[in-house]
This record gives structure tokens, sequence and C-alpha cells, in this order.
């Protein structure tokens, strides 16, 4: 059995910012956070930690961990980083409107090829985002026998989290996801 892991790190990343804001009582809770677009700045995540926690100790048993998120500044290292902390790491550029494009349906592709090219019925798959974009992905792969779990922080989707085999909120580990 291997495990398949993919990561929508700019909707991580944000949303982090969000559950962290809530709880250092910038903002008295997520829903004031997304309506007033109120973030805690200081937050960052750990890419290593991050890995960490989604593959857990056995890493041998990960087929494939891919970070997608868009291009940096050329100047900026961050990808570097997240490439040594054992993630495969896809970028695209933001369109002309400086907004993340082609992130949600590159996950996708390449959670279905993986999925009918070189997984295993019974193989696990973890999305690590809390889009209901991904519920007929996880639904098409449930019927077909694999096991999708998602993690993320606590306010995903409804509809993901009731599609998911299991749910896994971040929220209890924001702190030990920190840098």
């Amino acid at each position: 059995m291997a495990d398949w892991i993919y990561v929508d790190n700019s909707n991580v990343f944000i949303e982090g910012k969000r559950v962290s804001a809530v709880r250092q009582g910038i903002v008295p809770n997520i829903y004031d956070a997304f309506e007033y677009r109120v973030l805690d700045n200081d937050y960052r995540m750990s890419f290593g930690k991050l890995y960490q926690f989604v593959a857990g100790n056995n890493r041998a048993d990960t087929a494939r961990a891919m970070l997608f998120g868009s291009r940096p500044p050329e100047n900026d290292a961050i990808w570097d980083i997240a490439k040594k902390a054992g993630w495969e790491v896809i970028t695209h550029d933001r369109n002309f409107a400086n907004k993340e494009k082609k992130i949600d349906t590159g996950i996708v592709t390449a959670v279905m090829r993986d999925a009918y090219r070189n997984a295993r019925v019974g193989d696990i798959f973890t999305i690590v985002s809390g889009d209901n974009d991904y519920v007929p992905t996880i639904e098409q792969l449930r019927a077909d026998g694999f096991q999708v779990d998602v993690v993320f922080w606590e306010h995903a989707g409804k509809e993901l989290r009731s599609v998911a085999s299991n749910f896994i909120p971040l929220d209890p580990h924001l702190d030990a996801l920190r840098v």
C-alpha cells in the first residue's frame, strides 16, 4: 500500500494565517477573518513539518508528495526549501490580474493520472486543501476503491469533509507546523 500526497500550498498557508489570527485574538472567529480579510501575517508554516505531519514517520510508503503553488519572484528561495523538505514542487505563473491559476486543475490532473497509471486499489490519497472543487475527484477515487483523506483546517468545505474517507484537521497542530 502506498501513500500519494498533494498539497495546495497557497490554500493551506493562507487559511493557516486566518486560523492563527483567530488563535492570536486578532479577530474573534474564522467567519470574521474571512469577511474582513484578517490574517496573521507573522504565521509561517514549515514545509518539513507539514511533510512529516502528512506523511508520518514512514516516508518509504510515500509514492509521491507534490506541493503546488505560484511561481515566486526569482530571488525567492521558498520552493528550494520545499524541495529540500522532500516535496516535488510544481509551480505556475499567476495570471494578468495576479491571481493564482492552474493549481486546482493541476492537482486533479496529477491525482487522477497517478491513480489510474501508478496506484493500486487500497492505496491512500491525501489532499491538503479545503476547496470543494475536489469533491468530484474524491467521489470518483473512492468509488474506484481508493481511500482519500483530506487534511486541512477545520473550516474546510463541508461537502469536501463529508466525501473524504477521513478528515484530519490541522487546527490542533497550528503551532507544531509553525517555522
